[in-house]
């Protein structure tokens, strides 16, 4: 199925933006990096160079944010160790860090990113863009409601100033 076709129970997922392209990358590119073993310097240009706005495999890529694309590259590798705490006190007590997906614990990473380095981008929209991110790998099911889940979680914790009114806490969380 093309991303023109439509199933008729399917919700109709919207076009990404240059920087929801830039986003769904960088969530690429950190996967290859995790099961790959590339460096950061060499899947950024390879993503440059090969795959942002480029037919591969007789797929067309759309144009991306390169800009953003570098920026959540570089922000998730150099501050992991920031993000990684960050969102496992977001995840239930049950569910640690390294049990996540590969991919999930990019998009969380990505996110979490996003809500601590891009003070630009509010929080809100954040979580959706990486709602969406998770929808163009999982489909529907747990995995977006997960990262629901722990970005909100996240936000309500790094961003308090975004959520007045509303607790950071949320019931079946970690306190943290």
């Amino acid at each position: 199925m093309t991303p023109t076709d439509k199933a008729p129970a399917e919700r109709t997922v919207r076009p990404a933006n240059q920087r929801g392209v830039a986003r769904l990358a960088a969530v690429q590119a950190l996967y290859q990096m995790d099961v790959g073993g590339a460096t950061l310097t060499e899947v950024v240009a390879e993503f440059e160079n090969f795959r942002l706005g480029k037919e591969v495999d007789g797929d067309q890529y759309r144009d991306a944010d390169a800009a953003f694309f570098r920026d959540i590259m570089a922000g998730v590798v150099r501050e992991q160790r920031n993000l990684d705490p960050a969102i496992h006190t977001s995840l239930s007590a049950d569910w640690p860090l390294s049990r996540i997906d590969v991919t999930l614990r990019a998009i969380l990473r990505c996110g979490t990113y996003e809500l601590v380095g891009r003070r630009d981008v509010p929080a809100r929209v954040v979580i959706t863009e990486y709602v969406d991110v998770a929808r163009a790998f999982f489909g529907i099911g747990d995995e977006i409601r997960l990262v629901n889940a722990v970005l909100d979680t996240a936000a309500r914790r790094l961003r308090p100033d975004e959520f007045p009114g509303e607790g950071p806490d949320r019931q079946g969380q970690r306190n943290g």
